[in-house]
């Protein structure tokens, strides 16, 4: 069963890139993030046509999330944070072939300091208490999407700038990771992976990609029960290489089931 993950940063420009990676890849379940469209122009029906259910909470503009399913079933879908009043559309799960997945599109707080960074903060704690619950009720569980946070320096490009007071490498930030993983979540990437160097996202500007500035902030998170399952993990980096390329590269973690 392989789990994807990919902030699209809009779905309306990087349709094409999405059915060509579909056809490409193939994956089991995908959990795309930044959709940035109303629900009602969401491309079901183009989804379905290669072979994907599809479940999503989106909104104009800004945020929203998806889940894409092929051959198994969506169910017992949750859109949003349970107990938490937000009207931004960053977070919805489902059960799919027995494995409930959450897709995340975490705050990215904009600076230290900022009404922006405390809303992420208190975001985190909000999902904290959702995935405590999330696995008791479902051991078996997935927590994917772009976190916003790199969790060490060996996914960041340059620690000496991304460091403990700045932003997606904070110290606040990295402890709300470890306090989500310590629940009993595995980054699926250093599960097969020790080494540093590895991206998922790279800055448009300054050349980011070519010069390979990136930061590993996009997850895949497997619970206690299916750690032993994960059989491989890594970073796609072909999409970012496309024309008008999303900033975010697809993340994915293979499970033997």
């Amino acid at each position: 069963m392989k789990i994807a993950s990919w902030n699209v940063n809009s779905l309306n420009v990087r349709l094409p890139h999405l059915e060509a990676w579909l056809r490409l890849r193939m994956p089991d379940v995908v959990g795309l993030q930044e959709t940035k469209l109303e629900d009602d122009r969401f491309p079901d029906a183009v989804l379905a046509r290669l072979g994907y259910r599809s479940v999503f909470a989106g909104q104009k503009t800004y945020n929203g999330v998806a889940l894409l399913a092929r051959e198994h079933a969506i169910e017992d879908v949750q859109l949003g944070i349970p107990a938490f009043d937000d009207v931004q559309r960053r977070a919805i799960a489902a059960t799919i072939n027995g494995v409930r997945i959450v897709n995340l599109y975490v705050v990215n707080g904009q600076n230290l300091g900022t009404d922006k960074y405390d809303y992420k903060l208190r975001w985190l704690d909000a999902v904290h208490a959702w995935l405590d619950n999330e696995l008791r009720a479902h051991p078996k569980l997935v927590v994917i999407g772009d976190f916003n946070i790199a969790p060490d320096d060996r996914d960041v490009h340059d620690p000496l700038v991304w460091n403990d007071g700045h932003i997606l490498t904070s110290t606040a930030e990295r402890a709300a990771l470890q306090r989500l993983q310590a629940l009993g979540l595995h980054d699926a990437y250093r599960l097969h992976h020790d080494a540093g160097g590895v991206f998922s996202w790279w800055d448009y500007r300054q050349a980011g990609f070519r010069r390979d500035l990136g930061l590993r902030i996009d997850l895949s998170l497997v619970s206690d029960a299916l750690r032993a399952h994960s059989a491989d993990a890594g970073i796609d980096r072909e999409p970012r290489t496309w024309e008008r390329p999303s900033d975010h590269a697809p993340a994915w973690v293979e499970l033997a089931l």
